[in-house]
C-alpha cells in the first residue's frame, strides 16, 4: 500500500482538479508501485471528503464491464466509483460543458434498487430479484488523470472517471423485457456515431450489480435500497463539445435527449 500520506496527496489533487476542470498527471506514472488497492483507497478518501462538504451520495457506476469498453481503454477488468446527486440530469437538459476537463458519452442502462443487496456470491438472479426498475441512461466520462498511458489504478483513483449521468423517462422491471436485447443507437448532432446492444455488458447488464454487491463486500459495505446502479457501457465512448446535440434511441426503452452548452 502507498503511504497514507501519500494516499490524503493524490485525493487532495483529485478534489482540486475537479474544482478546477484540470487533468494531472497519472498516477502511476509517479508512483508505479500504486496497487488497485491504493486506487480505491484514494477514491474512499475523496468521497468521504465529498459527503463531508454536504454532497449526497445516490448511487454507483461501474466500468469497463464490456468487451468494447476493455478495448477501447485497454484495461481488462471491471471498477467502480460513486454518484452524487447534483451530477444526475434528465433527458432533456442543457448540460454545461465547462463543468468538466474532458467530456465523453457511454451509452448504459441504470438500476434501481428496492432493496439491499450484499454479498458475497451474489447471482444475476440475486440482483435481478433486488431490482426495482432499470431505466436507460447516458454516461458522461469526466477525466481529471491525463489519458495517455492510464491504467486501472489510475481511473478507479478518479473515481472510475464518471463526470455526471443522463436519465431517461422509460421504466421497465426485470421481468417486463429481456434486458439484453435493448439496443442503443447514439447520435451526435444528427449522425449515428455508435450502436450495440446490452447484452455486451458481462452477457446481461445486471450481471454488474452482482459482481459489485460482491466487490463491496470485500471492503465492508453494500448497496441499499434506492441506489441508482449505472451498469457499463455497451458502446464505445463518443467525444463530445460544447454546442453538440446528443441524442441515444434505446428502442422499447424510450430515447434520451441532451445539449453541450
Amino acid at each position: 500500500m502507498l503511504p497514507p500520506e501519500v494516499i490524503q496527496q493524490l485525493a487532495a489533487e483529485l478534489a482540486e482538479a475537479d474544482r478546477t476542470h484540470g487533468v494531472i498527471p497519472r498516477i502511476t506514472a509517479r508512483h508505479p508501485e500504486a496497487a488497485v488497492e491504493d486506487s480505491y483507497a484514494i477514491q474512499a478518501v475523496w468521497r468521504d471528503q465529498q459527503v463531508a462538504a454536504g454532497r449526497t451520495l445516490v448511487g454507483r457506476k461501474i466500468g469497463l464491464t464490456s468487451k468494447a469498453m476493455q478495448q477501447a481503454t485497454g484495461i481488462t477488468e471491471p471498477d467502480y466509483g460513486v454518484m452524487f446527486d447534483d451530477t444526475v440530469y434528465e433527458s432533456g437538459a442543457d448540460i454545461p460543458a465547462d463543468h468538466f476537463s474532458n467530456v465523453r458519452i457511454e451509452v448504459e442502462l441504470a438500476f434501481v434498487l428496492s432493496a439491499p443487496l450484499e454479498g458475497p456470491d451474489l447471482t444475476l438472479d440475486d440482483a435481478l430479484a433486488a431490482i426495482d426498475y432499470a431505466v436507460p441512461a447516458l454516461e458522461v466520462l469526466n477525466s481529471h488523470i491525463e489519458l495517455e498511458g492510464r491504467t486501472i489504478v489510475d481511473t478507479i483513483s478518479d473515481n472510475a472517471a464518471y463526470g455526471a449521468m443522463v436519465l431517461g423517462t422509460t421504466r421497465r422491471r426485470p421481468d417486463e423485457i429481456d434486458l439484453r436485447w435493448v439496443p442503443g443507437v447514439l447520435s451526435r448532432n444528427g449522425e449515428i456515431e455508435e450502436t450495440g446492444v446490452a447484452a455486451g455488458v458481462l452477457g446481461h447488464p445486471a450481471t454488474g450489480v452482482a459482481w459489485l454487491a460482491n466487490k463491496l463486500h470485500l471492503h465492508g459495505a453494500r448497496l441499499e435500497a434506492g441506489e441508482i446502479i449505472l451498469a457499463g457501457s455497451f458502446t464505445r465512448p463518443m467525444w463530445v463539445s460544447r454546442g453538440d446535440e446528443v441524442r441515444c434511441d434505446y428502442g422499447p426503452m424510450g430515447v434520451i435527449e441532451c445539449r453541450f452548452v
